[in-house]
C-alpha cells in the first residue's frame, strides 16, 4: 500500500503519542518527541547510526529506494531519522536529494555518514541505467558505485566531491565505507557477485580530501573464503525471478577491538538465509591478509552490520532483519573479547 507525504506524517503522529522521558548516562534528561514513530513500524534496510554527542541523539540513515513506513514514499534521496533512545524515531528528513541529471538515480543504497577532519562525509551506493558488459550467465550489469559527498552538518546539505563514484567506473561496486589507518584514509567496498560471480571485498586508498581514489583497488577476500557462506542459488534464493550460482559480499564494517585486533563484520547467505560473519586481519592492517571465522555471529536472516558506541559506553551492532520486504532495524549490545565479538543481548525493540 502506498502513502503520500501527508499520510506519512499522519502515520508518524498516530503511532506514538506517549511522551517518554529517558535519563541518559551523561546525566542529561531527554524527552522523546510525542509524535515520534516506534522503529517497529519503520521499514529500513542497511541502517547506519551516527551518534551526535552535542545533542545526545542518534541519526539513523538507511536505504530508501524501496520506501519506508512499510512501502510508503519511495525517495531518490538519502533520508535521516533522529532518535534519543534508538526506539522512537522522529519523522525523516532528506539530507541529499539526488539531482534529476545525476549519473545514478535508479537506486539509493546503504548510506553511511562519517565525521572526518571536522566535516561530515556521506558514502552512498548509487545505480544508473548505463549498461556494462555482462558476463555470460549473469544478470544484466549496470553502472553501480559508491559516491562520496561532504557537508558541515550530519543533516547536510551534502554536495558531491567529484563527478561520479570513487569506486572503479567499470565495476559493479557497492557498500563503500571509510577506514582511517595511520592517518591514511581508505575505502573498503564490495565488488558485486552479479559481475564476478564470487563477490569480493576490496580496498582502495583515498586522497586526503577523500575526493578521489589513489591507485588501483586491492582484493581483500572473496565471499566463498568463509566456511559458513552458501551459494545463494543452492539455498533457493532467487534474483529477479532466477536462480544464479553466486556468492554474495555485502555490508563490510571494520572494528578495532580493545585488544588491538582488526575485525571485519560482513554479510552473505549462510546456512539459514542471510547472516553476519567475522573476518580477522592477521597483520592488524586493513590490507590483510584476512582469515574467516568458522561460524556466523548472526544467523537469522538479517545483515548489513555496522557498529557504534552509545552515550553510556556500550558497543552496539545495527542490522536489518529480516532480509526481505518488511525489514526492521535491530540493535544488539556486543561484548568485546579482545580477538572477537559476541552478542550479549538485544537492545529495545519492545
Amino acid at each position: 500500500m502506498s502513502r503520500d507525504p501527508a499520510s506519512l506524517v499522519a502515520l508518524a503522529a498516530g503511532s506514538a503519542r506517549v511522551l517518554v522521558v529517558l535519563a541518559l548516562a551523561s546525566g542529561l534528561v531527554a524527552a522523546v518527541d510525542a509524535s515520534a514513530t516506534h522503529r517497529s513500524q519503520i521499514r529500513i534496510r542497511d541502517p547506519f547510526v551516527l551518534p551526535v554527542a552535542a545533542e545526545q541523539a542518534y541519526y539513523v540513515y538507511g536505504t530508501t529506494t524501496a520506501g519506508i513506513f512499510d512501502g510508503g514514499i519511495e525517495r531518490k534521496a538519502v533520508m535521516a531519522f533522529r532518535t534519543v533512545d534508538l526506539d522512537h524515531w522522529e519523522d525523516p528528513v532528506a539530507v541529499w536529494e539526488v539531482p534529476a541529471d545525476h549519473w545514478g538515480r535508479e537506486t539509493v543504497w546503504a548510506p553511511e555518514v562519517h565525521r572526518y577532519r571536522g566535516r561530515y562525509y556521506l558514502f552512498v551506493t548509487l545505480t544508473s541505467t548505463e549498461a556494462l558488459p555482462t558476463p555470460e550467465g549473469r544478470p544484466r550489469n549496470v553502472r553501480r558505485g559508491t559516491e562520496i559527498l561532504v557537508a558541515d552538518s550530519p543533516l547536510g546539505p551534502f554536495r558531491p566531491l567529484g563527478r561520479g563514484p570513487q569506486t572503479p567506473p567499470d565495476w559493479m561496486a557497492l557498500d563503500g565505507s571509510l577506514w582511517v589507518e595511520d592517518g591514511v584514509p581508505y575505502m573498503v567496498f564490495c565488488h558485486e557477485w552479479a559481475q564476478i560471480t564470487d563477490g569480493s571485498f576490496d580496498v582502495v586508498r583515498l586522497s586526503e580530501d577523500l575526493k578521489a581514489a589513489v591507485g588501483a583497488p586491492q582484493l581483500l577476500f572473496h565471499a566463498s573464503a568463509a566456511p559458513w557462506v552458501r551459494c545463494r542459488g543452492d539455498i533457493g534464493e532467487l534474483y529477479q525471478g532466477r536462480r544464479y550460482h553466486a556468492y554474495v559480499s555485502d555490508g563490510g564494517w571494520l572494528h578495532r577491538t580493545k585488544g588491538g585486533t582488526l575485525l571485519m563484520l560482513w554479510s552473505s547467505y549462510g546456512p539459514r538465509r542471510y547472516a553476519v560473519g567475522i573476518a580477522r586481519s592477521t597483520s592488524g592492517s586493513v590490507l590483510g591478509p584476512w582469515e574467516q571465522g568458522p561460524d556466523p555471529l548472526w544467523l537469522d536472516d538479517g545483515g548489513h552490520p555496522m557498529l557504534f558506541e552509545t552515550f553510556d559506553g556500550r558497543l552496539v551492532m545495527a542490522i536489518h532483519q529480516p532480509n526481505r520486504e518488511v525489514e526492521r532495524a535491530r540493535f544488539f549490545e556486543l561484548e568485546d573479547l579482545g580477538d572477537t565479538l559476541r552478542i550479549r543481548r538485544e537492545i529495545g525493540g519492545e
